[in-house]
């Protein structure tokens, strides 16, 4: 399966929730896509392998990940010391395209991620195009100099918001990944408990 790239309210309609960010489309018809989408809102339980199987397709399409990274980096998470579920989502938070959509460079993550691929995104002063990295505590993003005048990170930057684990200058467009955040710094809704249930099985 490739990258989703079609209507992003189709999905935050699937899900239930605004997955990509505010959405006035999705406030108009929050109900599931469908020619029965109002009907289904009411009716159809789902089962508990589908409650888990949803949220993590919703985790996946929220960071922009396919079934087999997602799947590493569940593994990796489970390596880890600590609870499984909380380290993926600090795991996913540290992404090199998550971190550039936190600090306000890009408005969304799929632009974060473009943004990256296209060489506009350094790392610690070296121009970086893979959007997987993983940062450490105290690693540098910043925007290239021919790039700064891009108007989507001009405008993206000018409603950024402000996360403690992250430092952020506006006019050089340097930010700083302080330290790994905690689960609950993490605004993401995601129960991950469910997908350490799923994986379990």
């Amino acid at each position: 399966m490739a990258r989703y790239i079609g209507p992003s309210t189709k999905i935050a309609r699937k899900f239930g929730e605004p997955i990509y960010g505010a959405d006035k489309y999705f406030e108009k018809r929050s109900f599931p896509p469908g020619q029965h989408g109002p009907a289904r809102k009411r009716a159809r339980k789902a089962t508990e392998y589908g409650s888990q199987l949803k949220e993590k397709q919703k985790a996946k399409y929220m960071y922009g990940v396919l079934e087999r990274q997602f799947r590493n980096t569940y593994e990796k998470a489970s390596r880890m010391a600590g609870q499984k579920g909380e380290n993926l989502i600090i795991l996913l938070e540290s992404r090199l395209d998550n971190i550039v959509y936190r600090l306000g460079i890009a408005p969304t993550r799929a632009a974060a991620r473009q943004l990256v691929l296209h060489c506009h995104i350094t790392l610690n002063g070296e121009v970086c195009n893979i959007p997987s990295v993983l940062l450490k505590q105290g690693d540098v993003v910043a925007v290239r100099e021919r790039s700064k005048s891009l108007e989507v990170i001009t405008n993206s930057v000018a409603s950024a918001k402000k996360y403690s684990w992250l430092e952020f200058d506006a006019k050089t467009l340097v930010g700083k990944f302080l330290n790994v955040p905690t689960r609950a710094e993490i605004p993401e809704n995601i129960n991950e408990q469910l997908i350490v249930d799923l994986y379990s099985k």
